[in-house]
């Protein structure tokens, strides 16, 4: 690269994965500026304020630029150089795993990792540490989505349709989904459908800036959107709506969804919601009247402890309409991390092999094992989802798990029960933690090994609509900073590996193409070469049979037009009712707390918190109350508001606003410190996701008065 040329690459935030270039320019935060890419179709150029201030977290007063260790005279993280920190990393993971077995070494991983790195660290785990006990902080984002998509269609990917299908739709139906301040860059399709003459129906019990866009926002209690979808089902088939041809000829499992959706009249869903019946009506109306219409859910629908069924709920609406598999048509999830598709794809989460590919299936587990050269048997079973490998650290029983190798990930600020996860990771006999920042949780570390970052590396990432995306290196990295890959190519020689953990992400590509192939998830054609020359393609994208003269699979935009990818090829209905969320209001806990992201902070804040014009904008946690609540408790704009929960306590500033249901509390989760809503939040876990119940858990709210020590409950 010239000293002036621009380098095409991605953000390094949500999982738009908007395409900027990034130009040299000495003296600038981390030495580039920002230059727009108008040519990738996602974005159109379009960048919020976290994507054009990216390169901040380059600078050497933000990041971390060289290992530390934990000394034993001060007990202070000071610094070290790579091989004594690599050898208390390696030495840390042996010693545990000697013994206490395999299984008590855990791997925590992020939804930000490229697919390289997340494919090396599912492959780390199961081979060099022998463990089971490998999750990511992906499961707090999509994965009731995931398992209801699988269990309907046969088949998760976010979008199964680019996001430029969205404005030539008739109707949208937006669940549980902010963009306007968590994807800005994507309302601009949502404006574009509304100017279409198509309509926007927003479903969030707060009037967000993306509820301001919409023609109808029905605004339900938190917890309910099962009962709400089931409402809109139930008038669909009262009102003789449904498609009976379709429902014949592509579905299985409707009378058992019927019926249940038939137990939720509108009066009784009313009552549970809060929705008005008209506006139930209306929503109906809309959503059946055009030829085409979608459902889209987020993290409202999926963070609670019941997410799977509604947004099997959701997905039921669709199937029942004739909207799914369909141009135009269909049900899709809005996927939150950089690479929160990708990241679950590869072998990071705790039941899957690369390419989607299941541990507990036979064929699965041979088809990797051969990749990998080693015997079927060699691979461990699945292991603990997250919040459970969390709740297991430290634990002095006979499975739990005493060591922590941790990736791209704060849980201290991010995961539910906020208080008691970071009080199990001080109790670990041993934490390594690999990051670009000090977090909260690397604070804890035995040992801190700072990592290169999205413009310092080049690596691939799949985006919201399954596109497979090459992110480029830009510019050099500090000298005391070294990739993950080189990080667990170093570990695994270390520990009796000295082949098959290569440093270079293109040879791991490859080797990850022959692991997907013939998965769902196949990446099998798709090649680096041909990410940069198409600007991205999407799986499944097989290879040629070998041998064979036929032209390269074209990628595929488009599921589920022809079948679905369950065995018979039908979408499968999914009989579900409403149930109240794990904790309802009380006498004692009035008050319900739901959870969200503002416009210029990202995930635990980690990074965003280093950006002073980020900070500027956001400084802070704040509580938005509705005026009755904060006229009844006596708090004026700006108090110091106490949320307290059964699990703890968090204290922010009083923001009151008619935005919000009068019997609702909102809270974003960037801050650690008293502010730190998932002090409060609930563990409660779906049945079948292992989703946390972020976003409802049972609250109190009064005045603070002093600020209580962090982590602190109730006074």
């Amino acid at each position: 690269m010239s000293s002036t040329a621009a380098t095409d690459t991605h953000c390094p935030y949500c999982a738009l994965q908007c395409g900027m270039a990034l130009r040299p320019a000495p003296g600038a935060p981390g030495g580039l500026d920002v230059v727009e890419r108008t040519a990738f179709e996602v974005n159109r150029g379009a960048l919020c304020g976290k994507g054009r201030t990216a390169p901040h977290v380059l600078a050497a007063g933000t990041r971390l630029t060289g290992p530390l260790v934990r000394r034993e005279r001060s007990g202070e993280l000071e610094p070290a150089g790579w091989d004594e920190a690599l050898d208390r990393v390696a030495a840390g993971l042996r010693g545990v795993r000697e013994r206490y077995g395999p299984d008590a070494v855990g791997v925590f991983g992020g939804g930000g990792l490229t697919n390289e790195k997340a494919y090396t660290l599912g492959k780390f785990t199961r081979l060099v540490l022998g463990s089971s006990q490998i999750d990511y902080n992906g499961r707090f984002c999509m994965s009731s989505a995931a398992a209801a998509g699988t269990r309907a269609f046969g088949l998760d990917r976010g979008l199964p349709f680019p996001l430029a299908d969205i404005p030539r739709t008739g109707c949208v139906i937006l669940v549980g989904s902010n963009p306007a301040e968590t994807m800005p860059p994507a309302l601009r399709y949502f404006t574009e459908l509304r100017e279409n003459g198509g309509t926007l129906i927003v479903v969030d019990p707060r009037r967000t800036r993306t509820a301001e866009q919409a023609d109808l926002h029905l605004a339900p209690r938190p917890g309910t959107d099962l009962a709400l979808a089931l409402g809109l089902l139930h008038l669909v088939v009262a009102e003789g709506r449904t498609d009976e041809e379709y429902i014949a000829a592509r579905t299985t499992g409707w009378e058992e969804a019927r019926a249940a959706a038939m137990a939720h009249w509108p009066e009784l869903v009313e009552r549970v919601t809060g929705v008005p019946v008209p506006e139930l009506r209306a929503a109906v109306r809309m959503f059946c009247a055009p030829e085409a219409a979608m459902v889209l859910t987020a993290r409202g629908p999926e963070q609670q402890s019941k997410g799977t069924d509604t947004v099997g709920a959701w997905i039921n609406l669709c199937l029942a309409t004739g909207r799914a598999g369909r141009p135009l048509s269909g049900y899709g999830c809005l996927t939150g991390q950089g690479n929160g598709q990708g990241g679950r794809e590869h072998g990071q989460k705790a039941d899957q092999l690369p390419g989607y590919r299941m541990l507990a299936d036979a064929a699965d587990r041979e088809h990797v094992a051969r990749v990998w050269g080693v015997d079927p048997g060699v691979l461990p079973g699945p292991g603990r989802s997250a919040y459970e490998l969390l709740d297991a650290l430290g634990r002095d029983t006979p499975d739990g798990v005493r060591a922590l190798l941790l990736m791209a990930s704060n849980p201290v600020v991010s995961a539910p029960r906020a208080a008691h996860v970071e009080e199990r990771m001080r109790a670990l006999d041993f934490l390594a933690v690999c990051d670009v920042v000090l977090s909260e949780s690397a604070g804890l570390a035995d040992v801190v090994l700072p990592v290169t970052q999205w413009a310092e590396e080049t690596g691939t990432l799949t985006n919201l609509e399954g596109r497979v995306l090459l992110r480029r290196k830009a510019v050099e990295p500090p000298p005391g900073c070294r990739s993950d890959l080189a990080v667990l190519n170093a570990l695994a020689a270390r520990l009796g590996w000295e082949k098959g953990f290569p440093v270079d992400p293109e040879e791991v590509f490859e080797e990850l193409r022959r692991a997907s192939a013939g998965g769902r998830a196949d990446y099998s054609g798709i090649t680096y070469r041909r990410i940069a020359r198409e600007d991205g393609v999407f799986w499944p994208c097989p290879e040629p049979p070998a041998g064979e003269a036929a032209a390269p699979h074209p990628g595929t935009p488009r599921l589920f037009l022809d079948r679905f990818a369950t065995p018979d090829g039908r979408a499968r209905f999914a009989p579900v009712a409403h149930r109240p969320a794990a904790e309802e209001p009380s006498a004692e806990y009035p008050v319900l707390l739901t959870t969200g992201r503002v416009l210029a902070q990202y995930q635990s804040g980690a990074q965003t918190r280093g950006v002073d014009e980020l900070n500027a904008a956001a400084p802070g946690p704040f509580v938005q109350v509705h005026p009755r609540l904060a006229e009844r408790i006596g708090a004026a704009e700006g108090d110091r508001l106490a949320v307290v929960s059964r699990r703890g306590r968090a204290v922010a500033p009083a923001r009151i606003s008619r935005d919000i249901r009068p019997d609702t509390v909102f809270m974003p989760f960037h801050w650690p410190g008293e502010g730190r809503v998932n002090t409060v939040t609930n563990p409660a876990l779906d049945p079948t996701s292992r989703m946390p119940e972020f976003k409802v858990c049972a609250v109190r709210v009064e005045l603070a008065g002093e600020a209580a020590p962090d982590g602190a409950g109730p006074r």
